[in-house]
This record gives structure tokens, sequence and C-alpha cells, in this order.
């Protein structure tokens, strides 16, 4: 299948696009890099860079990505975060909801399965942040175009998602990444409010594994909804707890709420779906890994490096190919694991993407 991924230089889009090479696909990515990276490029996909939520998108001429033919759209593109849109409401409202709009049409006049990001946030008040009214708002798109235009479209709805290529500083940062990022640092743990609020985290090859349960399946959906989480909650002091080190607490802020927690027996159902990675697994590898880094750097002599006259010409980079070897967590293995089975039977607050 040609698949277009957008956010695909993000955190979520770039652990998707992993795996859907490493299945056998031809993916295209679009992205406008506000919260992506170009670091994450990954060998075997097609990037390049827009901004969705712009009125040209129809427009503007020899847009190579618009242009294409493809069998499915994954829309994961938005500017996350509740805080942030609480500060910038219209920059959060206009990329989120017109960023869906013109991919539901791109995708309408040329009869393509859309895949949609929308968020757990719905759960806790739709007025709460323009965050959550903006994913929710396209939720309510996906459910016009299919019912008006008979277009397949899928909700997925994702819960405090952490693993690789998180955000670990910034506006946009995840609590885990925030976490791991001081403790590297050596800094106390910063936590919003009494910390007793409660989260479903779920890590990202979970959720990929979710994402990919739809892809050519010959299903078609009717604006379909689906959650994606662990089914477990902690709270962010019992979070920090896991990494050992001290805590800051800080004021409470607006939009907040005191818990979440995924009920995903309808992707168990429908599609399924069961997560296997776990929370505290997560960190105490991490913290064995850090230890074990500082550990070898420390034993390690310093020496003076001689700068010679071959040293001072770097060699181009050369393009690593990317094998299942080196895939990362071997999450791959994982799921063909879980398709024999199944063929056997027939911020720093805690807040969700």
């Amino acid at each position: 299948m040609r698949i277009l991924v957008t956010g695909g230089a993000g955190f979520i889009g770039t652990n998707l696009i992993k795996s859907l090479i490493e299945i056998g696909h031809d993916v295209v990515s679009v992205d406008n890099y506000s919260t992506g990276n170009i670091e994450n490029h990954q060998d075997g996909c097609i990037y390049h860079e827009w901004d969705l939520s712009s009125g040209d998108t129809y427009t503007f001429p020899n847009l190579a990505w618009r242009d294409q033919k493809y069998d499915l759209i994954y829309h994961l593109a938005a500017l996350p975060r509740i805080q942030p849109s609480i500060i910038n409401p219209m920059e959060s409202i206009k990329n989120n909801f017109n960023s869906t709009l013109n991919i539901l049409e791109y995708a309408r006049k040329r009869n393509i399965q859309v895949v949609y990001a929308g968020s757990s946030s719905k759960h806790h008040g739709l007025y709460g942040s323009p965050y959550a009214w903006s994913k929710y708002g396209g939720e309510e798109l996906c459910k016009l175009y299919s019912e008006v235009y008979d277009l397949n479209t899928v909700i997925f709805r994702f819960y405090n998602v952490y693993g690789p290529h998180q955000i670990l500083e910034g506006t946009y940062a995840t609590v885990v990444g925030i976490f791991k990022k001081q403790f590297e640092n050596g800094e106390s743990l910063t936590i919003v409010g009494d910390g007793e609020q409660r989260r479903d985290f779920t890590h990202v090859d979970d959720i990929v594994y979710g994402l990919t349960r739809c892809a050519g399946n010959k299903q078609h959906y009717k604006a379909d909804e689906f959650e994606l989480g662990s089914g477990v909650n902690y709270s962010i002091n019992e979070l920090a707890g896991m990494f050992g080190s001290k805590k800051t607490y800080i004021p409470e802020r607006p939009g907040e709420y005191d818990k979440t927690l995924c009920d995903y027996s309808k992707a168990e159902k429908y599609l399924k779906y069961e997560p296997v990675m776990g929370l505290k697994e997560y960190i105490t590898e991490f913290i064995t890994g850090n230890s074990t880094r500082k550990a070898f750097n420390n034993s390690k002599p310093k020496q003076k490096k001689e700068v010679t006259k071959k040293d001072s010409h770097s060699k181009p980079k050369q393009k690593k190919e990317v094998t299942k070897k080196e895939s990362g967590r071997g999450w791959v293995d994982k799921f063909i694991k879980k398709d024999k089975k199944l063929s056997t039977e027939t911020s720093v607050t805690g807040e969700d993407k």
C-alpha cells in the first residue's frame, strides 16, 4: 500500500512510519515541522514540508505530496497539549481543525480512507480547552464526511503516549519525557498541583500496533471510534517515584483534570488490540541504561584528540540502511507473534495527546 502520514516527523508519526516501512508499505510524510524534527526522518520515507491548515493546499501549484495516489491516510498532524492551546487558542484551533478539514476534503475527492488521531481529552469536557474542542471538532468532521459522502474514516483516541522520539523539553514535551530529561540532568522532578492526578500512560509501540490494525483490512468504517491505552493509571507522584528523584511542586494550571483511564474493550474486540508494554519496565530500563552509560563515561580516560590534516576534512555521511535488527525495541517481532496468535483464532502535567 501507498500511505500518507501527516505529522510524520513528529513523535507518534515517526514510530508509525518505522512500522509501516518494515511491514513493506510505501510511505510519504507531510509535516509543517512546528513540533516535528528532521532528525526523526526514516530511511525509505519521502518527506515534504507543508502547512496543512493553509488555504493554499488546493491552489498552490506543483505540490509533490498532493499530486500522488494513496491507499490510506493517517492524519496525525496537530498542535498537541492543553496549556499551549489556552495561551494561543487561534493557532491551536486553526491548525487542528483546518488541517483535518483539508485532509478530509482531499480524501473525499480521491476516495481514500482516513485514520484520524482524536484525543481522549474529549472525555473531560469539550470546553475545558481550545485543544480539546479542536480535536473533537475533527472527530465531528470525520462523522460528517462519512455520513454525507460515505468516506471511510476511523477515529482513534490516545492516552498519554510515551516512548522513543518523544519530546523531552519545551512547550510540547510529554510528562515522561520531561521527567527523563530532569533525571538525566540531576534535577528534581517538577509536578503540577499535589501530584495526585492519575494518568493512563501508553507506550507508543502499543499505539502503533493499534493504528496498523485497520490498515488494509477492507473494512468500511463510518467514523468508528476506538480508544488506545494501557487500561492502568498512575498518579504523577507514583510516576515520579519510579525515577527515585526529588520532587518540586508548582501551582495548578487551568484545563487540567483528575483522572484518565482507557477502556480499550472495543479495540480489543474488533481490532484484536492488546497493550503489552509496561511503564514501570520502561522507566527501570531507562534508569539502568542511564547508570551504565554514566559509569562507562566516568571510567574512560580522557584523551586529547590530535588534529591531523586527514581529520580536518570529514567524509560525507553515509545513508544507513534500516533493517529489522536495527529497528529499536524489536516490537515488529512482537506484532508478528500477535498476528500468529490471531490467525489461530480465525506537559509536565500529564496531559493527554
